[in-house]
Order: C-alpha cells, then structure tokens, then sequence
C-alpha cells in the first residue's frame, strides 16, 4: 500500500461514490475502483459496502478513516516543514556582533527586520571581538557576524562590506580641548592637537583592525599616540575617558551610547580615519535561514548606498 491509495480511499470514503471521488482527484472511475479493490485485497477486509447509488464505509473502514486522515495530514505537516526549512522560514541563526558593532542602527535594524520577516527562525545573539567571532565562525558556534575590520588571514570566511562611519575623537567634556573660544562647546578637533594627550585604545588583540587604524592616522597627523590603557570592550573605553583617564577615537555610531561625562568631536584632519562594518560568514554551504539573513542585509546595504 502507498501514499496514494490512502488519498484514493479517503476520496471515496469522504464522497460516498467513486464517480465524484475519481472526478475529484482528477482520474478515470475504472481505475480508481481497482485500487480500492486491490487495497481491500491487501489489508484483507471489506471497506466499502457498494449500494446501488454508492459507497459506504464498513466498520472497519470507518476504523482506518481517522487514522488515514492523521497519516496524511502528518505527511503533509512534514513537507511543509521542509519547504520551510528551505525557503529559511525556520531553523536556527547565531549571529555575532562586536561591542560597536552592536550600537549602529543598521545592525540594530537588521537583526529587527530579520526577526519580523521569519518569526519562526530562532535568533540566538552573540557579542565578542572581531578576531573572537571570526574563530566562533571557523569552528560553526556562529553563521555570520558583523565585524569591524579583521586584521590578517580569514581563511575559509567571507568578509562582505557593508558601509563605513566616521570615526569621532571622545574626550572628557571637561577637558580644554572640548571647548574653543568664550568656553562654548566645539564640534570638532584636529587629530594632531591630541599629540600630547593619553589615548584609551580599544585592545588590539581584540579589535586589531580599528586599533591599527588609529595608530596609523595618528602617525599620519605627526606624532605617535602615548597609550595609557587598552580597555577590554568599547563600552569599557568610553567609562575610562568619562572617568577622565584619557581621550579615546571611537566609531561615531558609539555616541548612542550616551555616556555622561563625554565630549563627542568630529575629526578635520583626518578623512581617511573611518570605521568599517562587513558582514562575516563561512565560505560554502550554508542553511537556508542563513542565506536568507545574508541576502537581507545584503540589500539593505545596498539600499542605503
């Protein structure tokens, strides 16, 4: 017995007469009687008493009726599923973020659109450092990550650029640098006014792409920046500066972050100082649920562009 001939019985049970149940399923009647008959041969019982006017179920078909209709509606609760799975309307995505990553608005609005166009994929969230989630990718704990800019070889891994940001000079708001003329607040600084100032650096073994960066502009404007501490996260770098240990240079986007105590200032002499964001994935096969986050934040990149 097959699939089809439970169709065929359920048919025919469900119309009462195999002309209308063979016109329902699209056959001639001849050959839709035979397979009722050759399922009755099968199983060994009677299902249908055949009257003058049409079909109607034995005890024993009514008994196989309830069970046919659950086998073929789990049959088809099965299908679905897998069609699902392969349109990436379920299933599971870790997604990873860096600590700066994790407060510019198109990762924020990414991660939301993501979750409203399939509900039913699990999102699971991760923060870490760029050379942290590029490992978890590697070793699969992840399926793609937004990462700044990874330093050296990412064998095996697909660093896809999305956008750049400016990156701004942080200073405690009472420091001498953040106010010009009549003690009024400044908007922006040179880079190379910071020469003779303490820099809170983000650690490089963590981030090395943004903390190269740096140091190169830094040389770039004429001198090489004194480093009094390296924080383990950027959230972390920004409280030391609020605490008045130094000036820190951040991705524009940390400015969400709203501590008290800070003085945001744009940069004037340095425009090639920015901070860039890519989307990482491993190289290959990937799920579905995954293609579909890439391919999403893919045209919203572009859509910003």
């Amino acid at each position: 017995m097959d699939l089809r001939q439970l169709r065929y019985f359920i048919a025919v049970a469900e119309e009462g007469h195999v002309t209308r149940a063979a016109e329902r399923l699209g056959m001639q009647q001849p050959p839709l009687s035979q397979q009722i008959r050759a399922m009755e041969a099968e199983i060994g019982v009677v299902l249908f008493h055949r009257l003058p006017r049409g079909m109607q179920l034995t005890e024993s078909g009514q008994a196989l009726l309830g069970d046919a209709r659950s086998i073929i509606a789990q049959l088809e609760r099965a299908l679905e599923t897998a069609r699902r799975v392969a349109r990436g309307e379920t299933g599971r995505v870790a997604v990873g973020f860096t600590s700066s990553a994790a407060f510019h608005p198109f990762v924020l609005s990414a991660i939301r659109a993501f979750g409203e166009a399939a509900p039913d994929v699990s999102l699971l969230l991760e923060e870490g450092g760029t050379v942290e989630l590029v490992e978890a990718l590697r070793a699969e704990r992840l399926d793609a990550a937004f990462v700044r800019a990874p330093a050296g070889e990412a064998a095996g891994i697909v660093i896809e650029p999305l956008l750049e940001e400016p990156m701004l000079a942080a200073l405690p708001s009472q420091h001498h640098l953040a106010r010009g003329r009549g003690g009024r607040p400044r908007d922006s600084i040179a880079l190379a006014d910071l020469a003779g100032e303490t820099f809170i650096l983000y650690r490089r073994p963590t981030g090395p792409g943004l903390y190269d960066a740096i140091i190169a502009a830094c040389r770039a404007a004429g001198f090489s920046p004194r480093i009094g501490q390296e924080a383990p996260r950027m959230p972390s770098t920004l409280s030391l500066v609020a605490a008045g240990l130094g000036v820190s240079i951040i991705p524009a986007s940390m400015r969400r972050l709203e501590t008290e105590g800070i003085a945001y200032l744009g940069l004037t002499d340095a425009p090639q100082l920015v901070a860039p964001l890519h989307l990482a994935y491993r190289a290959g096969a990937l799920s579905a649920a995954t293609g579909r986050l890439i391919g999403q934040v893919r045209d919203m990149a572009a859509g910003r562009g």
